[in-house]
C-alpha cells in the first residue's frame, strides 16, 4: 500500500527531474500533463528502475523516432533516437534517485534498457500499488510519454520537501 503523500512525493520528484534532465538546454520548457489509460505514447519504451527494501519504482519513458525527436536528441548524428535518449533517461532517473536517497538510504538504480511499447500492458502482472502516466512536451515540439509504476513491499508513505528545479551539478561523481 502506498499513501497519498508518497504518491504526491514521487510525482513531484519525477516532475522536477524530467524538467531538468530530459531537456537538452536548461532554457527549454518541459510541460507535463497526466493522462488516463495505458495507451502507448511512443513506439519505444526506455525502462529504468529504482529499488529499495521497501519499494520498486519503474520509470518508463516513451519515445518515438520521429523528425522532431530525432532533431532534438540526435541532431545530425547517425545514432538511433532510442540510444541517444537512454542517456537522458538515465540522467532523469539519477536525479530522482538523488532526491529519494534522502528518505531511503538503501537505493539501487538500474541501467536503462529499451523495450517495444507492446510490453506496457504487462505492467499489470507486477501487481503495482500505483501507476500513473503523463504526456510530456519539450520545447513545444518534442512529444514524449512517461509512466511511473510503483510496487511496494510494505506500507509506504513519506513527504518529500519542495524541490528546486535546477540543472546545476553539485560536483558529485556518479557512475551508472
Amino acid at each position: 500500500m502506498i499513501g497519498t503523500h508518497a504518491q504526491d512525493s514521487f510525482e513531484r520528484i519525477f516532475f522536477a527531474a524530467a524538467r531538468t534532465r530530459l531537456v537538452t538546454d536548461p532554457q527549454h520548457v518541459c510541460e507535463i500533463v497526466p493522462v488516463t489509460g495505458e495507451a502507448s505514447q511512443g513506439e519505444h519504451v526506455v525502462l529504468l528502475t529504482i529499488s529499495s527494501t521497501q519499494f520498486r519504482l519503474l520509470l518508463l519513458l516513451h519515445v518515438t523516432d520521429d523528425e522532431a525527436t530525432r532533431a532534438y536528441y540526435v541532431g545530425g548524428a547517425e545514432s538511433a533516437v532510442v540510444d541517444a535518449f537512454m542517456e537522458f533517461g538515465n540522467l532523469c532517473c539519477g536525479a530522482m534517485n538523488q532526491q529519494l536517497v534522502e528518505h531511503f538510504p538503501d537505493l539501487g538504480m538500474s541501467t536503462p534498457y529499451a523495450l517495444g511499447s507492446q510490453c506496457l500492458p504487462y505492467l499489470r502482472e507486477l501487481k503495482p500499488d500505483h501507476v500513473k502516466s503523463y504526456a510530456l512536451t519539450i520545447d513545444g515540439a518534442v512529444r514524449l510519454g512517461a509512466t511511473l509504476c510503483i510496487c511496494t513491499h510494505t506500507p509506504l508513505d513519506f513527504v518529500a520537501e519542495a524541490l528546486a528545479e535546477t540543472h546545476e551539478s553539485a560536483g558529485e561523481l556518479e557512475l551508472f
